[in-house]
């Protein structure tokens, strides 16, 4: 009770009537309900001054050490950190009609729907909607809010978007950012935020958010002055200042005096708390912490806050110490973290005003030579910009978003290259980005797009109004329906689908909605009339292209781009007079319009459509020119677009356009020749194509360039015959075929099947847009002018040297395309990449190795590159970081600065020469889609070769394709090209095969096979396998295995395949299969199918792939490749597929090395996936089965983690573990846990998977389930450390450990698994004990105790402790209620030895002090331990083996032992359950078992042997004496235990008597049938139980019931189902069924038999469905298995079948259980669900709260405590729940928030009055 009153004293509010006085300070103290005044104290004595002087101080200091929130480091905010509920100051940024975006702090951006404004503004919004009125009378979001005004927003909602982006939105709604005030709470001088809600005769309503207050706000000042400039509107935003306040609270006047807001400071007199700051409010603060990112300052006395390094005044920088006092605004508050932000900028600061006037238009601008000024790696970094002014760049924006990020690279950088994206007010800062694709993107933002300008969009959906399309990431364009097309369609879906790329033209961009409108009407789209952007541009006589959006009697009005409009009256419609003009034309037709008249100004505009000529329209080009194919010209580039290069034509500076794809005949070369190209760069010797529709498209394709020599090429239809062959490009590519372009206007299409040599399935991938392609003509169609082409390259022959032009072309392009970007930039970058060339050797530095095992590298000559290793090109070479190599140059990106290089010695070493005409075996080292990077044999040399020796021959097989590591024979053409840089030029081919045959026999017939030419067709994919048809009809299998050489991990490979593809497959055997789909009658029932490989080694290489399959040797250790067949759950292992012939399994332990993935075998993988996995050993059963592991090891080391499921729980040792390779290993005790804790195995179980740590491999390993054991990479502390020796441990040290066991030499304690302590008697307790027996009834095997160490000896190994007191600090460890005499020290043992010289020791502390002494005793003792092994040796320990029916026997004969063992059978008895343990084993098996009888005759046998080989001698007088002597002391003992009931019978005849006197008792009966067992006679067992349950009394149901469920056990355990079955019948029919039903099933659950059990309980709730305790125990077993989800159901059905009034208790069962067993989130929902309902079950909040602290985190248990305090409940109950709440922080929680709870306590006494006083 001292404890109670001292935290929680009686007190509260005085009910008497006082006079008004004014509000002090006060002082918290730890007393709750008292509060101090500091200026009330009375005068003392002269001598109590100093006294009264240093207490006043100390008060003072533990009042400013009292903090309610605490920061310790100083970060921005981040809008993953950012949570709902967050209040903070905004500034309008951008007002639309619906949405306000906002500038939040940090530079976050928020988004405030009208709605969120205020209720009286919703209200009014509401009504227009229901009453159907027109909105445009609603008063605009403008006229509410203002640009630049600063706003107090709360977070409403964070909501990922459809693009993934989390969009903010945010409310000004009084009522939920002011939530947390109160009228009482109001005071004058604040400063608060609202909304006019209605306006009154002398002033307005303002709503502020608080209950039960008015806030009238006057027209006029007290003295008469206008309070405002400007009348004030419904729902217009305010923030006001709190003049007077009345009525406590209820009314409040206003004002809105900018000045005095701007001066309004918090005070603590306000009582602001951190539940109620406000964003807004001017503090003074003072710094406590200057840091390198912000300051750490306190305010309002007992508040912590954070100052950024954004809102850091840069002024004042230099200025700021610890101690300074400063002005600050608070710009947020979080509610949950108690994170305060505030600032300290001069713009948010007095004498600002709530309105920030300064805005940025730089928005999208791109700058140059920005400087890196301080970096701040969680945050971003600040940047210089050229005229000074500071932007900021996130983190996330200083790399590209899958890029690696390197801080040190960018501030190595001097000068950086930026774009502003925003600008953010709060902080008149710049938001910029360093990302390049941000910054070389063409479209950032909506202003960047002109209206009439063509634009690329990809198509995002279709709805009924139009179709979305995406331009970039922020913008997003609309389609209307009737601009769809040049006519309204029907159904648009099937021309449009999602993800196309397609081209539009710009209508209109509104920027301040951020709407943009185009269309995809091909006549506005193609054409190249002028466009018609404002009326200034329509000058009289000019011809523009429109659409008509309105059909009238008077005419037609016709709509140009940027929403310009003009008017066709109706005499100028047409040139014949007509009525009707909606019958000549439609909304939505696009018309040429001539302008007549136009008023700019009046925006007036006079059209007609009669005028237009054909004359007015060709006089669109200003410039004549003469156009002619094929004609050479010279062109500047004016602009860029996706499509290509818009030029002007010099001289005439004609607009022309050159597609990017007719730069180059290269398809790899065109976009970085776009890339290279720049405005304003010259382009020579580009050819005229074609002109169309006044549009002029030339082309720079050198092959072209070349065909379009003057009678090189046909120029008409007319001219073509069959067999022509002629140049062309690409057009389009469908379904169908190819439609290939030829100069001159012609275009012929290729069919699918005259597209290549090869089977193609699907036209997609063979040849792409702007490809370059030789065709044959093979169909002409005179009447409608349409030819066929052919493609195949058999059909297009080419001459010999032609790969080698265009290889030394496509080289020339890519010098020139490096040369242009280096001339054009000055950076290092570029003059670095220009400086080296492929061959060249480098000195490099090896750094980090990435996840794909390529490796980077680092070299001063190229600083600024970054220089990459694959994992190929690194093999056999040393990649220790920092190590120094030689590297060749093989490939350099001028587009993503990257160099490829190769590590490898063949490569690095010196060159050696080469002879013209020699042929060479070359290894391809690096590959792209144009060009391959070779190695010329063992020469040294590097070179390039084309990919192809054909224009048409794109498409490859795999095996046909240039990939890394792939040979090829070549022969050198020029040893040294200068063309190829000073590379030798060569020819190559692929290596060739040689044609083979294999043969298979498939249903009675021989199928030959022609290895290097079987063409076969995917006809199947399975996961595993892919079935493919052969030529001749038959089906023919491809195991996964031989689809790739070397498939990624991960992948599926037979997914790479498509149905209906044509493969290159050889035969390597066949299988026999069997077959299901007809009757075996008519078909036979199994058939071979043959088997192919795909794999490229095995089709083009002369080997025996035959011999290879079957002579593969797997070695253990070895890493292969396998693929996933199926998980088996039965036998818990993992099948895989290794090849054709070979498969392995994983055992569940070697799957994974993660728990959680060890619960969820099955979804760890699926079918037809390639892992990696290493052979453990080949099967002893089986030669075709490997043993596998997934665990990345093929045996157990020390220190390796693995998975391990418990095998057996020994109390005395430890847990037994299974482990991966049939291993089994030990876990002590001590190895457990970092903590000790008591009863450290009850929360294992048999079959519970862990994860473990090998320690030592010894003959068993020692396992250790610590998790600084597991983690030893994370160094994790340990409360109890492992001690590895005695020599770790020091004199005077405190540890902990476990009792092992107790004997005369005193407590033995276990502190590791290899040092065990010794504590003697004395060092034990203060009490005088005599007999150690007395600690074995307090101190069990494995409790946990804290021992002192008194004395080490490592050499001896012996180690002494001490559980003293005195010595541990802890209670002594016998109870004070056993009454033992303290023992005598010091001063008082001395005197009392004095007194009893002769007096005799205590025989346990004698023993301990004279072992050794006395050989005699010694004798007597090693006698009495004989003595004692023969008797364990007969009675097998107890605890060692159960049986289920647990029977006692006593092991000595001592009255102690005997109230022992009653005592220990009573307690099991009050358990519930009837516990007698025995001395025989129920598991054990009949043979293992030795029969009572059998020990007696082998030692009377040898006692037999000993007297036939000595005589015995002749015996003394006193010897007979003595004999005779000791037989009457045998008769007189049995005599005493035939007296006495309790003693221990020996044999039947001993049962038999003993049951004669208590035949209804159960024990004596299950006694009687253990002894039995024991000696392996199981059916006198039972015989034994049919006579008990005939004997004992039918009264006795108990007694009864006890022998039912042993005779139940014993059939379990011994018997048959069918034994077990009859016996349970009988049971259930002489008692009580549900009984019977629970012990039952009980005895399947422990026995393991899950199925049985789980049978039964279905049962048993269908039987008893209105005892709740069934639907308990079956929703037990349901949760103890791991199935929550039936738990959930059984729940569900158990409502529906008990009466209401159990709903409560069933739930809170179950929801224990879940906490127990189950999911904790689900437990918690389920009573939350209760307490919803019952709120006052104080019973049941407090189970809720023991459950919380036992399984969640503190965060949670705090809460449910706030939550229960706060109850309408008595005030006892509410204080029993602040005395928990306050024993919770004393134990977990800090200062701090103990004086939190305290005054908690203190405001709910407050609140409640006399009622808490009494």
């Amino acid at each position: 009770m001292a404890s109670i009153e001292e935290d929680f004293p009686r007190g509260g509010s005085d009910s008497k009537a006082s006079k008004p006085k004014a509000v002090k300070p006060c002082v918290e103290v730890d007393n709750l309900f008292e509060t101090r005044e500091p200026g009330t104290k009375k005068k003392r004595k002269a001598d109590n001054k100093q006294e009264d002087k240093e207490k006043g101080k100390a008060w003072k200091t533990e009042a400013d050490g009292l903090k309610l929130n605490a920061a310790t480091s100083v970060d921005i905010l981040h809008l993953k950190n950012l949570k709902v509920g967050t209040v903070m100051l905004g500034s309008v940024k951008e007002i639309s009609d619906f949405e306000v975006v906002l500038g939040l702090p940090n530079g976050l951006k928020g988004y405030l729907p009208i709605s969120g404004i205020c209720d009286a503004y919703n209200k009014i919004l509401s009504e227009k909607v229901d009453t159907g009125d027109d909105l445009e009378d609603v008063v605009s979001p403008s006229h509410l809010l203002a640009p630049g005004l600063l706003v107090r927003c709360i977070v409403s909602s964070l909501e990922p978007s459809k693009e993934g982006f989390i969009s903010l939105k945010v409310s000004v709604n009084p009522k939920e950012v002011n939530k947390e005030l109160s009228s009482s709470f109001l005071k004058a001088g604040m400063t608060l935020g609202g909304c006019v809600e209605s306006v009154e005769d002398h002033g307005f309503l303002i709503d502020i958010g608080v209950k039960g207050t008015k806030a009238f706000l006057p027209k006029e000042t007290k003295t008469g002055a206008k309070s405002f400039k400007q009348d004030l509107k419904v729902g217009q935003y305010v923030t006001a200042l709190l003049e007077e306040v009345q009525s406590s609270g209820r009314v409040a006047r206003l004002s809105l005096d900018p000045s005095a807001i701007a001066q309004a400071c918090a005070e603590i007199q306000h009582g602001w708390t951190l539940g109620s700051l406000l964003p807004g409010l001017l503090v003074q603060a003072h710094i406590k912490k200057v840091t390198a990112h912000g300051l750490i300052v306190t305010f309002l006395s007992s508040y912590t806050g954070t100052v950024d390094f954004m809102h850091i005044d840069p002024d004042k920088l230099s200025t700021y110490a610890v101690g300074n006092k400063v002005n600050a605004r608070i710009l947020y508050v979080e509610p949950s973290s108690r994170l305060v932000g505030l600032s300290l900028r001069s713009h948010l600061l007095p004498p600002s005003s709530d309105v920030l006037n300064r805005l940025s238009t730089r928005t999208g601008e791109v700058l140059h030579g920005c400087r890196m000024t301080s970096v701040h790696h969680h945050s971003g970094a600040l940047m210089e910009l050229p005229d000074g002014a500071v932007a900021f760049v996130h983190k996330n924006q200083m790399k590209e978003p899958k890029e690696e990020f390197n801080m040190n690279r960018q501030l190595a950088q001097p000068e950086h290259t930026l774009r502003i994206m925003d600008y953010s007010p709060l902080e008149q800062m710049h938001l910029a980005t360093l990302r390049k694709s941000i910054i070389n993107a063409t479209f950032f933002s909506y202003s960047d797009i002109r209206v009439g300008q063509l634009i690329e969009g990809t198509v995002q959906g279709l709805e009924r109004y139009g179709m979305h399309v995406k331009i970039s990431d922020h913008i997003k364009g609309l389609v209307p329906r009737i601009h769809l097309a040049d006519v309204v369609l029907s159904n648009p879906e099937k021309k449009f689908k999602e993800g196309m790329r397609l081209m539009f033209r710009v209508l209109s961009v509104d920027l301040l909605n951020k709407k943009l409108v185009l269309t995809r009407k091909k006549a506005l789209v193609e054409s190249q009339l002028p466009v018609l952007t404002t009326y200034a541009d329509a000058r009289p006589g000019l011809v523009f292209l429109g659409f008509i959006v309105c059909i009238k009697d008077f005419g037609c009005i016709v709509r140009f781009y940027g929403g310009i409009k003009g008017l066709v009256p109706m005499e100028e419609l047409t040139t014949e007079p007509t009525i009707n003009a909606q019958g000549l034309f439609y909304i939505g037709q696009v018309v040429k319009a001539k302008v007549l008249r136009c008023d700019a100004e009046g925006e007036k505009l006079l059209l007609s459509f009669k005028a237009v000529t054909q004359g007015d329209v060709q006089q669109v080009n200003t410039a004549k020119f003469a156009f002619e194919v094929g004609k050479k010209v010279e062109a500047v580039v004016l602009r860029k677009d996706r499509t290509g290069l818009e030029v002007s034509i010099l001289p005439e500076e004609v607009p022309a356009l050159i597609p990017t794809e007719h730069l180059s005949d290269h398809v790899t070369n065109c976009p970085l020749l776009w890339a290279a190209l720049q405005e304003g760069d010259t382009i020579s010797d580009a050819v005229c194509l074609r002109k169309n529709k006044q549009s002029i498209t030339l082309s720079k394709k050198p092959l072209l360039m070349a065909a379009l020599e003057p009678g090189a090429m046909v120029t008409a239809f007319s001219e073509l015959r069959v067999g022509v062959i002629m140049l062309g490009w690409v057009k389009s590519i469908m379904h169908f075929g190819v439609f290939v372009d030829f100069p001159h206007g012609l275009c012929g299409l290729a069919p699918k099947a005259a597209m290549s040599d090869k089977f193609i399935t699907d036209t997609a991938g063979v040849f792409q847009v702007g490809q370059t392609v030789l065709a044959k003509v093979t169909n002409l169609d005179e009447e409608k002018h349409r030819f066929l082409v052919s493609l195949k390259v058999s059909d297009v022959s080419s001459a010999e040297g032609d790969a080698q032009a265009r290889l030394i072309q496509g080289q020339r392009e890519r010098r020139a395309i490096l040369d242009m970007m280096t001339s054009r930039g000055d950076t290092d970058l570029l003059q670095q990449l220009s400086s080296i060339s492929l061959g060249d050797k480098l000195k490099m530095t090896v750094g980090e190795t990435k996840e794909d095992g390529s490796v980077s590298l680092i070299s001063d000559q190229l600083c600024s590159v970054t220089v990459l290793a694959s994992k190929y090109h690194t093999t056999d070479v040393n990649t220790t970081p920092g190590h120094q190599v030689s590297a060749a140059v093989l490939h350099v990106d001028p587009v993503t600065s990257q160099v490829h290089v190769s590590l490898l010695p063949k490569l690095t070493g010196k060159k050696k020469k080469l002879d013209k005409c020699s042929r060479h075996t070359a290894t391809v080292e690096y590959a792209d889609e144009d060009f391959a990077v070779i190695s010329v044999g063992n020469t040294g040399h590097l070179t390039v070769v084309s990919t192809t020796t054909h224009l048409n021959e794109t498409f490859r097989f795999e095996s046909e394709k240039l990939s890394v590591d792939r040979n090829l024979t070549v022969t050198v053409t020029e040893p040294s090209c200068e063309d190829l840089g000073g590379q030798c030029l060569v020819t190559w081919q692929l290596r060739g095969t040689r044609h083979e045959r294999g043969t298979s026999e498939s249903k009675g017939q021989k199928h030959c096979y022609d290895v290097g030419l079987v063409a076969a067709e995917v006809k199947a994919i399975k996961p595993l396998h892919v079935l493919v048809t052969l030529p001749d009809g038959d089906l023919g299998s491809v195991h996964v295995s031989q689809i790739h050489e070397s498939p990624r991990v991960g992948s599926f490979p037979t997914s790479s395949l498509k149905i209906g593809s044509k493969v290159k497959a050889r035969f390597i055997g066949s299988h026999e299969v069997r077959g299901y789909n007809y009757l075996p009658f008519s078909h036979q029932k199994c058939f071979t199918l043959p088997e192919l490989t795909l794999l490229p080694s095995k089709l083009m290489e002369d080997v025996n792939v035959q011999s290879q399959e079957n002579e593969r040797k797997y070695t253990p250790g070895e890493e292969i490749k396998c693929f996933i067949s199926k998980y088996i759950p039965e036998k818990k292992y993992l099948e895989l597929a290794v090849s054709l012939n070979i498969y392995g399994t994983v055992e569940l332990l070697a799957m994974t090395t993660k728990l959680r993935e060890a619960n969820h075998p099955h979804k760890l993988f699926k079918c037809g996936q390639c892992v990696t996995a290493k052979v453990v050993g080949v099967s002893s059963k089986n030669a075709q089965q490997l043993n596998l592991s997934l665990i990345g090891t093929h045996k157990l080391k020390q220190g390796t983690v693995t998975m391990g499921m418990v095998q057996e729980i020994n109390p005395q040792k430890g847990l037994v573990l299974k482990l991966p390779f049939g291993k089994s290993g030990l876990a002590s005790l001590t190895d457990l846990s970092d903590t000790y804790t008591d009863n450290p195995l009850e929360q294992y179980k048999e079959g519970q998977l862990f994860r473990c740590c090998v320690v030592k491999t010894n003959k068993t390993l020692t396992l250790s389930l610590r998790p600084s054991r597991i983690h030893s990479e994370k160094a994790l502390p340990a409360v109890d450390v492992d001690i590895g020796s005695m020599s770790e441990l020091s004199e005077g040290q405190v540890v902990r450990g476990y009792v092992k066991n107790i004997g005369e030499m005193g407590i033995f304690v276990r502190l590791s698994r290899s040092v065990i302590g010794r504590v003697l008697i004395q060092n034990a307790t203060n009490y005088f004990v005599t007999n150690h027996e007395i600690f074995t009834e307090h101190l069990p095997p494995n409790t946990l105790v804290t021992a002192k160490v008194i004395h080490v000896d490592a050499e001896s190994n012996r180690l002494d402790l001490s559980l003293l007191p005195d010595d541990t600090g802890k209670a002594d460890v016998l109870p004070e209620s056993l009454g033992l005499p303290l023992r005598l020290k010091g001063k008082d043992k001395e005197k009392y030895d004095r007194k009893n010289p002769k007096r005799k020791r205590s025989v346990s502390e004698s023993k301990q002090d004279e072992v050794g002494k006395k050989k005699k005793k010694k004798k007597q003792k090693k006698d009495q331990k004989d003595r004692e092994e023969k008797e364990e040796a007969k009675t097998p320990q107890a605890e060692d083996l159960d049986s289920g029916v647990d029977v006692y026997f006593r092991e000595e004969e001592t009255d102690k032992a005997r109230k022992r063992g009653r005592s220990k059978s009573a307690a099991a008895q009050e358990r519930g359950r009837l516990q007698v343990p025995s001395a025989f084993c129920w598991d054990a098996a009949l043979n293992s078992l030795q029969p009572a009888s059998a020990a007696d005759i082998t030692y009377e046998s040898s006692s037999e042997e000993e007297g036939d080989q000595s005589k015995p001698a002749k015996k003394s007088r006193r010897e007979l004496e003595q004999e005779r002597q000791e037989a009457e002391r045998k008769l007189s003992r049995l005599e005493s235990e035939l007296q006495d009931p309790s003693a221990r019978p020996e044999n039947s005849s001993q049962f038999e008597r003993l049951l004669l006197s208590s035949p209804d008792s159960s024990l004596l009966w299950l006694q009687y049938m253990a002894f039995h067992l024991q000696a392996t006679q199981v059916e006198q067992a039972r015989a034994v139980a049919e006579r008990a349950l005939r004997t004992i009394s039918f009264r006795e149901e108990q007694e009864k019931l006890n022998v039912w469920v042993a005779l139940l056990n014993l059939e379990n355990m011994y018997g048959t189902e069918e034994s077990l079955q009859r016996v349970f019948e009988r049971a259930v029919q002489y008692c009580e069924p549900m009984p019977v039903y629970q012990q039952l099933a009980d005895i399947y659950a422990k026995s393991g038999k899950v199925k049985e059990a789980e049978s039964l309980y279905k049962n048993m709730v269908k039987r008893f469905k209105q005892e709740k305790a069934v639907w308990q125990s079956y929703g037990s077993f349901l949760l103890r298995q791991g199935q929550t989800d039936a738990a959930n159901a059984l729940l569900q059905r158990a409502l529906q079948s008990l009466s209401n009034k159990e709903h409560v208790d069933l739930i809170s069962k179950f929801a224990r259980l879940e906490f127990q067993y189950g999911n904790s989130e689900r437990a918690k929902a389920m009573f939350e669900k209760v307490l919803s309902s019952y709120p006052k079950r104080t019973d049941l909040w407090s189970i809720f709260i023991d459950l919380t602290m036992k399984h969640s985190s503190q965060k949670d248990v705090r809460d449910l405590f706030d939550r229960v305090i706060h109850l309408s409940v008595s005030v006892k109950k509410v204080k029993f729940f602040f005395k928990r709440y306050l024993d919770y922080e004393k134990k977990h929680g800090t200062s701090e928030s103990i004086q939190a709870v305290k005054q908690k306590a203190l405001e709910y006494v407050d609140s409640k009055g006399s009622e808490a006083t009494n």
